[in-house]
């Protein structure tokens, strides 16, 4: 008990009736029955319905005060009749008969209710964000976020892995993202970077001999805003292991997810182990390497089908090195033609010149594109997708990029139209094998991901395979189409990344300047060690259901990476400027 409260305001059961109680807390509703003031009273445990009688002292003045004000009640917990029992919340059978009742700090009329979600503008809501976080739905979240990060910790310590904190004022990372830069006032023109990620200091760790490592590391990258990305910051479990293959780390990090997955939400999660694609699998299934599994739709290459077939676009398009990718729309031919033209129009909307289709109906495949195709062309093509009676083929033509990404689109789209969502799950997979190397823009080799990846085939590979063809120990992790991480197996062999980054177009002189701390390093005897790191903001959107990791931060920035609330970003003083040695110009 304290001066505040001897309860809370989630705790008190029919096992309290009769006793006195101090409950403190926000009013959440207040209505008045004529001489009888109904109030729910809110913490951060529950809510409690206190009940004011005219009589008492103060009433004026607690009748008067706006929702959201900070009081402090004295009274006897009473049974509610049969009638009024509220079955949806723990305190729903009693009531506190207030006798005594103090405001400890009185509300301004809110911006927007709390104890209902009005639909209030995101801006509004991030402005007054200590307001926005009493809503029952979003406390919840950062509740949620606690625990899972908890569950998190306790499940990487008790695998054997050592909590270790790396530097926030580092210097700029190979990660590929824009660096958020810290002026140093001791080292006037010199900046510190804070980490996109603690990349460098875990592989470094790693040489140090520290076996297995982990953190739930806070990331800074200068990035725009998505429904999945915080621009700014953002929280992962960063971990990496010595003298481990990939599996290893496949099969350390999967029961880890699987318990904090099947322990805070009631859906089935993918069985041990998770599913493993490789990249250009899933690139030809699915159109995209972030492959939601809940949709069956699986995307189909018949471009050989449509050579010579009679179908002069498709075959036009072939010739100029166009493919055709195909996806079966299951029981839709007895969908309604403005079905169809609206898939069509969606189509147009999204770049397409259309979304061409065949109807299997009555053993008969029809619509335009069968109405002009040989017949030996249009078997081939009902063998090759194994169209049934009843189903529809849809068509995406053009070059494969465009056509996979196109394709991934159409998939979810028809997955949402015929409603063929599995619900009720959390469906993992591992997306293997990735190139280690890419064409860029300009048809410049590259590294296509992490450039400190071991290559698979190591030095022989570099040596004597088409860079195209080198595939590395790079990973990702997805779940519902969201993904979670990636991670690797590292390079650790200097000699290996002298020809890996030689091959990609840097000099050993620009790979010492650029990552000279890493290389010489390894030079002192480095273990095969590897890693990755799971988002902790996308785990809690997923767990929440929610679509926006803002609803799953406690203290988010805008969509133009403003914090509303504290205005920031905003100006130095200019005596702060000069310490720092930086003169703005003005533009």
């Amino acid at each position: 008990m304290t001066k505040y409260r001897s309860n809370n305001c989630g705790e008190l059961t029919s096992n309290h009736i009769n006793q006195d109680v101090k409950l403190s807390g926000w009013i959440n509703k207040k209505r008045d029955h004529g001489g009888l003031l109904f109030i729910d009273l809110r913490d951060h445990y529950g809510v409690t319905q206190c009940v004011v009688d005219s009589k008492i002292n103060n009433y004026d003045v607690i009748e008067s005060v706006k929702l959201e004000s900070v009081i402090k009640i004295e009274g006897k917990v009473l049974k509610r009749s049969d009638e009024t029992i509220n079955k949806a919340i723990k305190t729903g059978e009693i009531e506190v008969s207030v006798e005594k009742l103090e405001v400890l700090n009185a509300s301004k009329q809110i911006p927007f209710q709390v104890s209902i979600d009005d639909d209030s503008p995101e801006d509004l809501r991030l402005k007054y964000r200590y307001i926005d976080l009493r809503r029952k739905k979003i406390h919840e979240n950062i509740i949620l976020r606690s625990n899972v990060i908890k569950t998190l910790r306790e499940e990487m310590t008790n695998a054997g892995f050592n909590e270790i904190q790396t530097p926030i004022l580092t210097a700029s990372s190979p990660e590929g993202a824009r660096d958020f830069l810290v002026p140093s006032r001791l080292n006037n023109g010199k900046f510190y970077a804070l980490p996109q990620a603690p990349q460098i200091f875990k592989q470094l760790l790693m040489v140090s001999n520290f076996d297995k490592y982990f953190q739930i590391a806070p990331c800074f990258r200068d990035e725009d805003a998505r429904a999945d990305r915080s621009p700014g910051e953002f929280y992962q479990l960063d971990f990496e292991m010595s003298f481990v293959e990939q599996e290893d780390i496949f099969n350390e990090i999967e029961p880890i997810l699987e318990k904090v997955f099947k322990k805070f939400s009631g859906k089935r999660v993918s069985k041990l182990p998770f599913n493993r694609i490789t990249y250009k699998e899933s690139m030809s299934k699915y159109g995209t390497d972030k492959p939601d599994l809940r949709n069956p739709l699986e995307i189909i290459d018949v471009t050989q089908c449509f050579l010579n077939s009679g179908f002069k676009i498709f075959e036009s398009n072939i010739s100029n090195g166009s493919v055709v990718k195909a996806i079966i729309a299951p029981k839709s031919a007895d969908k309604p033609r403005g079905w169809f033209d609206k898939l069509n129009k969606w189509a147009r909307d999204n770049g397409q010149k259309g979304l061409g289709y065949i109807i299997f109906d009555d053993n008969e495949a029809k619509g335009p594109i069968a109405g002009n195709l040989n017949s030996e062309n249009l078997k081939k093509i009902l063998n090759v997708s194994g169209l049934e009676n009843g189903d529809s083929l849809f068509f995406i033509c053009d070059q494969l990029k465009n056509a996979q990404k196109f394709s991934s689109l159409a998939r979810n789209k028809l997955c949402e139209d015929l409603s063929l969502l599995k619900t009720g799950s959390f469906e993992f997979c591992w997306i293997i094998d990735y190139p280690m190397f890419e064409l860029d823009e300009r048809g410049k080799l590259d590294f296509s991901h992490n450039p400190f990846s071991m290559p698979q085939g190591g030095m022989e590979a570099l040596n004597n395979n088409n860079p195209l063809d080198i595939l590395a120990y790079q990973f990702d992790i997805v779940c519902n189409g969201v993904e979670l991480s990636s991670g690797a197996i590292r390079n650790h062999k200097p000699e290996i990344m002298l020809k890996a980054f030689e091959i990609a177009g840097y000099s050993e002189k620009e790979l010492k300047e650029r990552f000279g701390f890493l290389f010489e390093a390894f030079q002192y005897g480095a273990p095969p060690h590897g890693g990755s790191a799971p988002g902790i903001d996308r785990i809690v959107m997923l767990l929440a259901a929610e679509d926006n990791l803002r609803e799953v931060v406690a203290f988010p920035m805008n969509q133009q990476a403003e914090d509303l609330m504290l205005g920031a970003p905003n100006k130095a003083s200019e005596n702060h400027l000069k310490e720092l040695g930086i003169l703005i110009k003005k533009s």
